[in-house]
């Protein structure tokens, strides 16, 4: 037994790289396309905020000023005598020094309060408004992604792109952005403050920094590492859980519980190593660098009072320009001391946000890289419209409803011609691979005229919803033709073909919603009463009336509340209301039993009633009235007739057909 139930990929093509090898370093191209688009989004708002942000850190670095200032005034004023401060100089002219100073602070406290209080209200809504125009430009651009990308992707992994990805952006919009622009503009301004008052001291600061930059490249080198894997390790988990919970069932009736909980801890643990090791490393990085901060600011007081008692050259750029004493003084040091502090913490906060921007930049390489995914391809000029019919078989387009259609065809010397839509299906010569070197179909031909009822049979892996994939055109042949009504597929717009095909699959996708919504899901437009008209049709209406609140029951979970049985009679009523020339039933009634599939198939008369039905069946009774059907094996059609002629050929068909009562 297979240790994982994964579906295996029908094609590499369209398959997001999950897998690639981490990189170690941060994604400056990711970053500058995150800041594009906050641009983008918001032209006003972020260069107010920015502004915001640039004022009020420029505002924390003045108080070291004016500490200078006051911290020499009072220096000035007093003297150490006989164990008691002495003062040397009337108080009143000292105090009409200091309180000026005391209150331009004040006013400019109140104006930076005002800008955080402006910054963060912005900093919400950007951040907010910003996630939400991704979420948007996610998932609208997944709705114009092939099937194929479906096929190849885990639907857990993808669901994490709307998570934990997305989540990562609110931290870097929100939070890491603004503290980096807020802590560099603070680290920049402390050092030239720093070089007007003393270039020694600088010196060392600067070589203090040095040391926690080689530390922080160290140890954030590792933990940014770690923090992509993290990231991706979290899809991966994701994707377990959603497979394993969609197959919980199997999982039961199979015993595959204990196996099923080694590979997710397997997976679990690689996470656990992966965040454990992110964030040892980050958690190591924060300490450190304020440890190393304190030695700083101990030094710092050393070395600036041996240059006070020693009265030591003051180079600085206010000595160069005549602004300052050339001698250091107490408020220098006392200054220093301050700004030694602001410097060393606003460069921590720095090193702190890198590993949320990593983390960041890897979410956002995953939310671009779903993003960027191309779309399908759709080369189609050929549409469909409403159409009225002339006795003389004219085709004339119009804007109202008919209930007719025709196919609207513009040539290139710019005429138009109009084709009625019959339903009329050919496929010529047709080969087709999901993966290149692995065929699938070889040389099918199928012929299916308007109102013919087509059936494929066959072993499981022949080829016979391939075929029906192909006719929708979710996906390309690699050679031969398709013919809708005359028409070469590929120059159907993909949109108006589809529009034209009805179909019913084996697996019954429900959505949260009413029984009557999920019923129009196949005719928007559609009324009440041609949605439970369709339910009569299908043979579900008996079953729908009884539910607690009717066709006004409310359904979760892809209609857990229902029967398998019910959820097919369901989509079959959901197709029947589309009323479409052609339909394709995949396996339609595999879910019914014996007794309903003898009422719904009375429906199912009725329904393919004068329409191109393919049928696709396990039950080869349901075939038995079918035009012609079509035996596939390994990709080839190899038998092809009605039900008594297939017989009496006594072929395969007729050994599938009479196997199959011998199981009965």
């Amino acid at each position: 037994m297979n240790r994982r139930m994964t579906m295996p990929s029908k094609s590499g093509s369209g398959r997001m790289p999950a897998g690639r090898a981490p990189k170690r370093k941060m994604n400056f191209k990711v970053l500058g396309r995150v800041v594009k688009l906050l641009f983008k989004y918001y032209p006003r708002m972020v260069p107010i905020s920015v502004v915001c942000i640039l004022f009020s850190a420029i505002t924390a670095t003045i108080p070291a000023i004016f500490l200078e200032r006051v911290s020499t005034v009072i220096a000035n004023c007093v003297r150490y005598e006989n164990g008691a401060l002495v003062w040397v100089e009337d108080w009143a002219t000292a105090r009409a020094t200091i309180f000026p100073q005391v209150f331009t602070l004040i006013g400019f406290y109140v104006i930076a309060l005002i800008a955080v209080a402006l910054e963060t209200q912005l900093a919400a809504y950007i951040t907010q408004g910003f996630l939400s125009k991704m979420r948007k430009s996610m998932f609208n651009g997944m709705q114009n992604l092939p099937i194929r990308f479906f096929d190849t992707n885990k639907h857990g992994d993808i669901m994490s792109h709307y998570t934990n990805d997305i989540d990562t952006l609110r931290q870097l919009i929100g939070q890491s952005l603004p503290t980096l622009i807020r802590a560099g503009t603070i680290v920049v301004s402390v050092f030239f403050i720093m070089l007007w008052y003393s270039a020694w001291l600088t010196l060392i600061v600067v070589a203090g920094v040095l040391l926690m930059f080689l530390v922080s490249g160290k140890l954030g080198g590792g933990s940014a590492r770690f923090f992509i894997r993290m990231q991706k390790s979290v899809g991966a988990e994701e994707g377990y859980v959603q497979e394993i919970m969609n197959g919980q069932k199997v999982v039961k009736v199979f015993n595959h519980e204990g196996e099923a909980m080694e590979d997710f801890d397997r997976i679990n643990n690689e996470l656990y190593e992966n965040t454990y090791r992110a964030h040892g490393y980050a958690n190591m990085l924060a300490p450190i660098i304020m440890n190393i901060g304190n030695l700083l600011y101990v030094i710092i007081v050393m070395i600036g009072c041996l240059l006070l008692v020693g009265g030591a050259y003051n180079p600085s750029v206010g000595v160069l320009f005549g602004k300052a004493d050339p001698v250091i003084g107490v408020g220098i040091v006392v200054a220093f001391l301050s700004m030694t502090r602001q410097f060393t913490g606003n460069i921590n906060q720095v090193t702190q946000q890198i590993n949320s921007v990593v983390m960041a930049m890897a979410g956002a390489d995953r939310i671009f890289t779903l993003v960027d995914q191309k779309p399908e391809a759709d080369n189609g000029y050929v549409t469909l419209v409403n159409a009225e019919i002339a006795a003389d078989g004219t085709v004339t387009e119009t804007d109202r409803h008919t209930g007719r259609w025709a196919w609207k065809h513009p040539h290139e010397n710019g005429t138009l011609t109009y084709t009625e839509l019959k339903g009329d299906v050919r496929l010529t010569n047709v080969d087709f691979a999901y993966e290149e070197g692995k065929p699938v179909l070889h040389d099918v031909s199928v012929f299916a005229e308007p109102g013919q009822k087509v059936a494929f049979v066959g072993a499981t892996g022949a080829g016979k919803t391939t075929i029906t994939n192909l006719i929708n055109r979710f996906y390309d042949i690699a050679d031969g033709k398709i013919r809708y009504d005359g028409i070469n597929i590929n120059k159907i717009k993909k949109s108006d073909l589809r529009r034209s095909l009805g179909i019913v699959l084996q697996e019954t996708n429900l959505f949260t919603g009413t029984v009557m919504d999920n019923i129009r899901y196949g005719k928007l437009d559609a009324t009440d009463g041609e949605c439970v008209a369709a339910a009569k049709l299908a043979g579900a209406d008996d079953f729908i009336t009884r539910l607690p609140k009717g066709y006004d029951t409310e359904l979760t979970n892809n209609g857990a509340n229902l029967s398998q049985g019910q959820r097919q009679l369901i989509a079959i009523a959901r197709a029947a209301v589309a009323d479409p020339p052609v339909m394709i039933l995949d396996e339609a009634t595999s879910s019914i039993d014996t007794r309903t599939e003898a009422i719904v198939q009375k429906g199912m008369d009725a329904l393919m009633k004068g329409r191109t039905v393919f049928v696709i069946a396990h039950r080869l009774s349901t075939v038995r009235n079918s035009d012609v059907i079509m035996v596939l094996d390994h990709g080839r059609i190899i038998e092809r007739g009605n039900h008594e002629k297939l017989i009496a050929e006594k072929g395969q068909y007729y050994q599938l057909y009479t196997g199959a009562f011998e199981l009965e």
